[in-house]
């Protein structure tokens, strides 16, 4: 496994990871609505994988005749908050790592709980504390829109009509949340987002939602970070203004979570815990010869309905030929 050779399609921050602690990986980069057989695979590597990584860019299937891949394949998933159809995609592959912990009976009721893992949410490779003089007392970093994010719009028009000090923005969170005394996470979905770790690695003083999907085992409100009721306005007001008196428990928590992200939740804590697990299930051929012997069925049972799918869903688009000519069948290995 140590020389495996690892292809990972389409870009992620935790492909920085897997390079650091597997020399074999080579990244292969995904365009939107870009669908890939095995041989372009093969040959925008530059070899023959022996392993594939899809890591999950929240769009259709891209990868053409999945089932008969003579590799292991492996689904790294990622917004299975966003897309219910995930849990039966990855029936398609040999291993699947899900990000969110609370959807891991979806996927191991599909695929036997062996052959499924629970990879969380990390930082970038590059999120370090910087210095910066802090001239805001809260701040919101990310993307806020009425059609796209309506609850986060809703939920911070109301904060900022009873937090005057809020700053509500996009930009490279890395350089700004250094410039607050609180980091706001709002997440849409109720999912645990990677924001949580991003902001904790860039020494904020965070305060996210309670969620589930493991947050509660990763991290300890009052020590690591702070929580509040998800979209409860007034209990983040209140919580604020308790905080924004106490500098010097903003800044033992924030230290702290600091800390805590830098030793057990990086990138390559993430890789590492990734690669264990694909070791962990060599020599590959049992696996793949399984799926192998089940492609005819992955195709007709779970392929072909999601292609027809959006073969409808892309309509005008030329992208939608292609799915209907995947779903007849014609997809290439």
């Amino acid at each position: 496994m140590d020389t495996a050779r690892i292809v990972w399609v389409g870009r992620h921050p935790l492909d920085a990871g897997m390079r650091a602690v597997h020399p074999g990986v080579v990244v292969v980069p995904l365009e939107p609505l870009q669908v890939l057989s095995f041989s372009d695979v093969t040959r925008l590597a530059g070899g023959v994988p022996d392993v594939v990584v899809y890591s999950d860019k929240s769009g259709p299937p891209p990868l053409s005749g999945l089932e008969r891949y003579p590799c292991l394949t492996v689904f790294y998933c990622v917004d299975s908050h966003i897309h219910d159809w995930y849990p039966d995609y990855a029936r398609a592959f040999d291993l699947c790592a899900v990000s969110l912990k609370d959807h891991l009976p979806r996927f191991a009721s599909r695929l036997g709980s062996e052959r499924v893992m629970w990879l969380p949410p990390f930082p970038r490779l590059e999120d370090r504390p910087l210095p910066a003089a802090r001239i805001h007392d809260v701040i919101f970093v990310g993307k806020v829109d009425p059609v796209l994010t309506p609850g986060r719009h809703a939920f911070l028009a109301e904060l900022r009509s009873l937090l005057p000090g809020l700053h509500v923005t996009g930009g490279n969170y890395r350089e700004l949340f250094p410039t607050a005394r609180l980091a706001l996470n709002v997440a849409e979905g109720g999912d645990l987002n990677f924001r949580v770790f991003e902001a904790l690695a860039c020494g904020a003083c965070l305060l996210t939602p309670e969620v589930g999907h493991g947050q509660a085992g990763l991290f300890t409100p009052g020590e690591h970070l702070f929580t509040y009721p998800a979209m409860d306005v007034r209990a983040v007001v209140s919580l604020t203004a308790e905080l924004l008196a106490d500098a010097p428990r903003r800044e033992r928590v924030a230290a702290a979570g600091e800390a805590l992200v830098r030793s057990r939740h990086r990138p390559e804590h993430r890789a590492r815990a990734l690669v264990d697990f694909i070791q962990g299930h060599a020599p590959f051929e049992r696996l793949i010869a399984r799926r192998l012997a089940t492609a005819a069925s992955l195709f007709s049972q779970v392929l072909r309905p999601l292609y027809l799918h959006w073969a409808e869903a892309l309509r005008p688009a030329p992208e939608a030929a292609v799915y209907l000519e995947m779903g007849r069948g014609g997809g290439r290995a």
